[in-house]
């Protein structure tokens, strides 16, 4: 960037240097207090001093409120970024990430993020804690499965995850009520299912836990150790209606097709207490069956007023 340039333009709010060769930004860039938008799209920002030292301190840390820096050669969000507290929005598309920090949960005024087109294998469930994300856009990885936790962003709208390595999708998306937008198109999940799941049976511990929690047999904090009033708090309740049970390490994991908006059967992943449970619920190799359709019913009728749009294709 050029020198004196807060100098020229003390005022200046939007800075677009895109498709300009940069390779690195100065340090004139910390002393534009007045800054919300800053575009270095197409560059090749990317290596050791991109960016310039003490970003996370400077006044532009409490002005920038969009940051766009797609199409650079980046291998890991820098740690300044993360320290942009104000932040709106972050678009890092198409440069070289393998991973998303867990501190990305620090960008608490996060409203859209976008990470296409990078070699992303798997989310942090940190991502959960920022509250205020209405689009995220990871299509274009190697994401293999979706962390339950992603159902606490209750202020999402628009989910891309298309052209990953998805073979299913846990049930608690269906928690996501104002999910408008759903893109999964080019990943497995549609043509290719886990048909062999295997199940370990439960520990004599996880026995008689089940057996205190389904009888309710009654317990005070002072009648146990503390690491078994611990372990008899982190019971799951089965999802299958007619069951009623309970399971703590071991369960079944399964694959149930839920109708959304009419037109498209999504795979969400189920955790039973025993394989006996399986039965009310549809698997994947009986997913065409009208048996299947009927197990969905209840589910859609809940979530196809919330998707507006499901993109498998």
């Amino acid at each position: 960037l050029p020198a004196g340039l807060s100098q020229w333009f003390p005022a200046l709010e939007v800075l677009d240097v895109s498709g300009t060769g940069l390779a690195e930004m100065g340090a004139e860039l910390l002393s534009l207090p007045c800054l919300h938008t800053l575009l270095a799209k197409n560059n090749r920002l990317g290596g050791p001093g991109s960016l310039p030292k003490g970003l996370g301190q400077a006044p532009l840390a409490r002005s920038l409120r969009v940051l766009n820096l797609s199409g650079n050669r980046f291998a890991d969000v820098p740690p300044a970024l993360l320290q942009l507290r104000g932040l709106r929005s972050l678009s890092l598309g198409g440069n070289r990430l393998h991973s998303i920090p867990p501190d990305i949960q620090e960008l608490r005024s996060l409203e859209f993020l976008y990470l296409g087109g990078n070699f992303i294998t798997s989310i942090p469930p940190e991502l959960a804690k920022l509250a205020s994300l209405k689009y995220l856009v990871l299509c274009d990885n190697k994401i293999q499965s979706i962390p339950p936790q992603l159902a606490q962003l209750h202020s999402l709208r628009s989910l891309s995850l298309h052209n990953n390595l998805l073979t299913y999708l846990p049930r608690e998306i269906l928690n996501l009520v104002h999910l408008e937008e759903l893109s999964l198109r080019g990943n497995p999940l549609v043509v290719r299912f886990v048909r062999d799941l295997t199940y370990n049976p439960p520990s004599l511990q996880e026995l008689a836990g089940r057996t205190v929690k389904t009888r309710n047999v009654p317990y005070a904090p002072s009648d146990l150790p503390e690491s078994l009033v611990r372990y008899l708090s982190l019971a799951s309740n089965c999802p299958n209606p007619k069951c009623g049970g309970v399971y703590f390490d071991s369960c079944v994991r399964q694959i149930k097709f839920v109708d959304f908006c009419g037109k498209y059967r999504l795979p969400l992943m189920h955790y039973l207490c025993s394989p006996e449970c399986s039965s009310p619920f549809s698997s994947a190799s009986q997913s065409s069956t009208s048996q299947s359709e009927s197990d969905s019913e209840d589910e859609a009728s809940v979530a196809a007023h919330r998707m507006q749009k499901v993109l498998l294709g």
